[in-house]
């Protein structure tokens, strides 16, 4: 396995302790070797300065006479104990001035004795091996009326840089040592600590995988991601807690209704079955009214089926395809079929060309079901109104209204008011009305009629345009 891999593998606590330890370690390295290159080049320019600020030059000039080469005699420089000073000869001859020890005469302090080169600082060694700074620099000396090229050179041990540079990098390696065990400390607890709403965000998540129970909340404190992820996954289990109870809710609510025309629906097929286990005839005219329920009862049924497939869709979910529909199409068509089942009512139509983008049997079906309630309630020999103009189809009844407390609730599903209840139907139809027309990206609602006559005008507004855009048909639903 590679280092990446087996990095990866690990926890997400442990990688983020790491990566904090190593972006520390590195800080603290760099830091360190920084400090310790710095203070290199301080002590390497502070002891260059300190050579050349030695005045060798005068002091030589002035004891030359009272030295003689090759003989070790006390010098000018005898309490500057640290330093070494020797004069060095054209002829490589050299004349010890001061200092523990002398120093081997070089290729650069011929040059500079000759007069071939200007004075010149590098590192050397002692007759005893020690490590030593050089400078050297040119000087004349006077011997009676004879003047003499030659070079001094002054060297002070390498020690004074070597020692404290050695000390400074224990200090340092210390320090580093303790950083980067603090940073590791660091780590886990900024891991920990960092960490500790996914944790608690990981819990709820095993608790609701564990148990199904939606009412985990999350504390979500501040502005951060990690409090935007709670805020997230509380809305998410919300909105999955409301999923629930709507769905329960169906299921309760399908039940109730459903209830009542298989009631019905057993009753009348134990009256058939007695008849025919007892031998006892039904009188005709009983029997053709109990088959006539059976048939209305199954219709029911089917219609409520239709109605709880529709609505169980999702809402995001495109029922089928969506194209340039017609609406003042469908409306007639919707309108023929309401005729046939109102014979005994009026129907007053006026539908302007409109066109919409949508689904066009579920627009048609919406409104079938508008014109169906409007049959519903309407006494005989009443008139329904229907008009389209600009996108907003209105159908009128002249039944005995809606009560303005009930309006907030027409659109819920299986709701249905107390004058309607002993009529036919599932209380799903509006439901399904607005959930289209909100698909076409309109509007459902239900008022009373603006000349504050009797009965109720259901309003569909769906954006669109009086005619068709260039190049596209409307699409017609199956008849």
């Amino acid at each position: 396995m590679s280092p990446t891999a087996r990095f990866r593998a690990l926890p997400l606590r442990s990688r983020l302790a790491l990566l904090v330890t190593v972006a520390v370690a590195l800080a603290v390295a760099a830091v360190a070797c920084i400090s310790w290159f710095m203070v290199r080049t301080q002590l390497n320019d502070q002891l260059n300065s300190s050579l050349r600020s030695t005045n060798a030059r005068a002091q030589a000039s002035q004891t030359l006479n009272q030295i003689r080469c090759q003989d070790k005699v006390p010098g000018p420089f005898e309490n500057n104990l640290s330093a070494q000073v020797q004069i060095v000869l054209p002829t490589g001859g050299r004349c010890w001035v001061d200092g523990k020890n002398s120093l081997p005469v070089t290729d650069y302090d011929l040059e500079v004795a000759k007069g071939l080169r200007g004075p010149i600082l590098y590192d050397g060694k002692t007759t005893d091996g020690t490590s030593v700074r050089v400078y050297t620099q040119p000087v004349d000396l006077t011997s009676g009326p004879n003047v003499q090229n030659a070079a001094i050179s002054v060297a002070k041990p390498l020690s004074d840089i070597t020692e404290p540079l050695s000390t400074l990098a224990w200090v340092l390696l210390f320090v580093c040592g303790v950083g980067i065990l603090g940073a590791g400390v660091a780590g886990l607890w900024v891991a920990r600590t960092g960490l500790r709403p996914v944790d608690e965000l990981t819990g709820a998540v095993e608790h609701i995988a564990r148990t199904e129970d939606l009412t985990v909340r999350i504390p979500d404190e501040g502005d951060d991601e990690i409090a935007r992820l709670s805020r997230s996954f509380n809305s998410m289990t919300a909105a999955l807690a409301s999923s629930q109870e709507r769905q329960a809710q169906l299921i309760a609510d399908a039940g109730h209704e459903l209830r009542t025309p298989l009631t019905s629906l057993r009753t009348n097929i134990e009256l058939l079955a007695r008849s025919e286990e007892t031998g006892r005839a039904i009188p005709p005219e009983d029997r053709k009214e109990l088959l006539a329920s059976v048939k209305a009862q199954m219709t029911e049924l089917a219609s409520l089926i239709g109605d709880l497939q529709e609505l169980s869709r999702p809402d995001a979910a495109t029922p089928g395809p969506l194209g340039v529909v017609a609406l003042h199409e469908i409306a007639g068509t919707a309108l023929s079929r309401a005729r046939l089942r109102g014979p005994e009512l009026e129907f007053d139509s006026d539908l302007a060309p409109w066109y919409v983008r949508g689904e066009a049997a579920a627009l048609e079906r919406a409104v079938v079901n508008v014109l169906d309630n409007a049959v519903k309630f309407s006494p005989p020999g009443s008139t329904v109104t229907v008009s389209l103009r600009a996108g907003e189809l209105s159908v009128r009844d002249r039944g005995p209204g809606i009560p303005a407390d009930d309006l907030p609730h027409v659109f819920e599903r299986f709701w249905r008011s107390p004058s309607a209840r002993a009529l036919p139907g599932s209380g799903l139809g509006l439901s399904i009305v607005a959930r289209t027309v909100q698909r076409a990206g309109g509007t459902a609602a239900l008022r009373a009629p603006a000349d504050g006559g009797p009965g109720t005008e259901a309003v569909l507004s769906i954006p669109g345009a009086p005619a068709p855009p260039p190049g596209q048909a409307s699409v017609v639903p199956d008849q």
